[in-house]
């Protein structure tokens, strides 16, 4: 089974920046589409950004210009680039990956989520 682990949160003023990463593992696997969601107190979890394994990206409204995704295929790592941060970008942030998972007998398409990672955009 595929597992993502995030890292790179924390607390920073407006204005600044933050680079978070999301770093899969577990078996034989091939990863397709990654990307970042966010979530903030009483509201629903968005769509930040995603990547696909060729390199095309989508950008949620609220952050283009301002964030930039990226991913690193022979780590099986994606990276999410934060600059100009508002306090409105306060979230806990979640790293996805759509994956094929090639180590049992048969191949398995699954999708895994992280645990999340808290961005807090503060004075």
């Amino acid at each position: 089974q595929v597992q993502l682990v995030e890292s790179g949160g924390g607390l920073v003023q407006p204005g600044g920046s933050l680079r978070l990463s999301c770093a899969a593992s577990g078996g034989r696997f091939s990863l397709n589409v990654m990307g970042w969601y966010r979530q903030a107190p009483g509201k629903q979890r968005e769509l930040v950004a995603d990547i696909t394994s060729g390199g095309t990206t989508n950008y949620g409204e609220s952050v283009k210009g301002r964030f930039t995704i990226s991913r690193d295929n022979t780590r099986n790592t994606a990276y999410l680039q934060m600059n100009s941060l508002k306090p409105e970008d306060t979230a806990i942030y979640y790293c996805n990956a759509d994956y094929r998972d090639w180590t049992g007998p048969a191949p398995v398409v699954g999708r895994a989520w992280g645990q999340g990672t808290q961005v807090t955009v503060s004075s």
